[in-house]
């Protein structure tokens, strides 16, 4: 799709801060982070929600989901993750591409106001170095 952003990240056209990436999913950090390393993962393939992902796609979203996860914990010691899917707009889904946050978590945050901290992005560079 030419005008979704996630479709143009894949396409290499906009910049994104990359942690993992095979050849169907991607897992890029979030650009309005609400916990440090609040990742994205998502299907190369455009798709807009749950609802018309491919079950072998979605299978393959969800284990790069994992690899990502126990990269974190590998790395980072990070123990406790929410996972959060948004399908359509009453449920919040903001960019039409399904993707599935990982959100660390080491402090309570759901249930009350979502913070979002933009300005954590300029620690990206040092952040992704911690994982290699």
């Amino acid at each position: 799709m030419d005008d979704c952003v996630f479709c143009k990240i894949v396409r290499g056209e906009l910049p994104s801060w990359k942690v993992w990436e095979n050849e169907l999913a991607i897992a890029i950090l979030d650009l309005e982070p609400i916990t440090a390393y609040h990742t994205l993962v998502l299907p190369k393939s455009h798709y807009e929600n749950i609802f018309d992902v491919p079950p072998d796609l979605l299978k393959e979203v969800i284990a790069t989901t994992q690899q990502v996860c126990l990269l974190y914990r590998e790395k980072l010691g990070i123990q406790n993750i929410h996972l959060l899917n948004n399908n359509g707009r009453r449920a919040l889904q903001s960019v039409f591409h399904i993707h599935i946050h990982i959100i660390p978590v080491t402090e309570r945050i759901f249930p009350g106001p979502i913070q979002k901290h933009p300005e954590m992005v300029s620690q990206y560079p040092e952040m992704l170095a911690r994982l290699a």
